[in-house]
C-alpha cells in the first residue's frame, strides 16, 4: 500500500512539472501589465498567470535541494509558497523583473522547509549556522575536501573563517550532516528480535528505590532532631551553627560568643557529637559512620 502511495505521488509530480514547463514565459511588457493588475485591482487571473509563468524556477531551485533527502513534491509545494509570497510583494515600478525578485523568495521558502524537516533536531538557529548548513558541501569541494571523510583541522578552519563561525559550530555541523535520525523502534540485529531501545540503560533509581531513600532520610532527620533536642542548649547551639549550618561557625567565633577558648569549644562540640552518635546508634546498633558527624 505503501509503495502503491509512492508511486502515485511521484506520478501526480511528474504530471505538474510536464505542465508548468508547458507554460510560455513572459515578455517583460506583458509581466509588468500583469503585476500592476494584481497590485492595482487583485486581478486573481493576473497573478495566477504571474505565479504560473514563472513556476518553473520553482522546479529549478527545489530540484538542487533533493539531496536532503525529502519529497521532490514537498519541496515544490513549498517554493511554490514562497513565490506566492514574492507575488504578494512585488513592486512593478522598481523596474525589477519578477523571477529575479522571486528567486530569493523560493530558495527562503525551501530552506526553511529543510531546516524544519530534515532532522527532528534543529539544525540552524542563526543566519551563520544557515549558510553554514546549506554551504557546508560546497565548500569542502572548494578547499578540495570531498574525499567523504572527516574534514582536517585546516580544513574546519577554513569553512569557519569564510562562513564566519568558530571550528566547534563547523564540526558540529559536520557531525550533525554525516548521517540521519534512526528511530528507537528500529529493529537491529540479524533476527530482528530487538530494537534501539532495548539496549537504552536507565541509570535513574527505580520508583522502590526512590521511595525507601526518601523514608529512610525522613527517619534519620528525626532521629538526629531528638538527639540535638537531648543536648544542653550550648553543645545544641554549639552543634548547630557549626554543622547545620551553610556557613559553619569557626571555634573562634563561637568562643567569643560563649566567652571561653577556642579549645573549650571544640571539646564542648566533640562531647555532643559522641551524644549524638550514641543515641543514633541505639536506635539503629548497625548505624555506619555519618560524615557529618565525624
Amino acid at each position: 500500500m505503501g509503495e502503491e502511495s509512492n508511486r502515485d505521488a511521484v506520478n501526480h509530480d511528474n504530471e505538474y512539472i510536464r505542465r508548468v514547463m508547458r507554460e510560455d514565459l513572459l515578455e517583460r511588457e506583458e509581466e509588468l501589465i500583469l503585476a500592476k493588475k494584481w497590485r492595482d485591482d487583485r486581478c486573481e487571473v493576473s497573478m495566477h498567470k504571474l505565479v504560473m509563468a514563472y513556476s518553473r524556477l520553482v522546479i529549478s531551485i527545489a530540484s538542487k535541494f533533493r539531496h536532503y533527502g525529502l519529497p521532490l513534491g514537498d519541496l515544490i509545494q513549498e517554493g511554490n509558497i514562497g513565490i506566492m509570497q514574492a507575488a504578494m510583494r512585488f513592486d512593478p515600478d522598481r523596474e525589477v523583473r519578477f523571477s529575479t525578485y522571486s528567486v530569493w523568495w523560493i530558495r527562503a521558502s525551501i530552506q526553511d522547509y529543510v531546516l524544519r524537516n530534515w532532522s527532528i533536531v534543529r539544525t540552524g538557529t542563526t543566519s551563520a549556522h544557515k549558510s553554514l548548513f546549506f554551504k557546508l558541501r560546497r565548500l569542502r569541494a572548494r578547499i578540495g575536501e570531498v574525499d567523504g571523510g572527516a574534514l582536517t583541522s585546516e580544513g574546519r578552519q577554513q569553512i569557519a573563517n569564510i562562513i564566519g563561525v568558530s571550528m566547534n559550530d563547523v564540526q558540529h555541523m559536520e557531525m550533525r550532516m554525516s548521517g540521519s535520525d534512526s528511530s528507537l523502534n528500529a529493529v537491529i540485529g540479524e533476527n530482528g528480535d530487538n530494537s534501539a531501545q532495548d539496549f537504552l540503560v536507565d541509570e535513574r533509581p527505580n520508583p522502590e528505590t526512590s521511595v525507601m531513600a526518601s523514608a529512610d532520610a525522613y527517619t534519620l532527620s528525626v532521629w538526629l532532631n531528638d538527639a540535638l533536642n537531648d543536648l544542653p542548649d550550648r553543645e545544641k547551639m554549639i552543634i548547630q551553627r557549626r554543622r547545620l549550618n551553610d556557613e559553619g561557625s569557626t571555634l573562634e567565633e563561637l568562643g567569643i560568643d560563649f566567652g571561653v577558648s577556642k579549645e573549650r569549644v571544640r571539646q564542648l562540640e566533640a562531647r555532643a557529637l559522641i551524644k549524638i552518635r550514641n543515641s543514633l546508634e541505639g536506635r539503629v546498633p548497625e548505624i555506619s559512620d555519618l560524615p557529618y558527624l565525624s
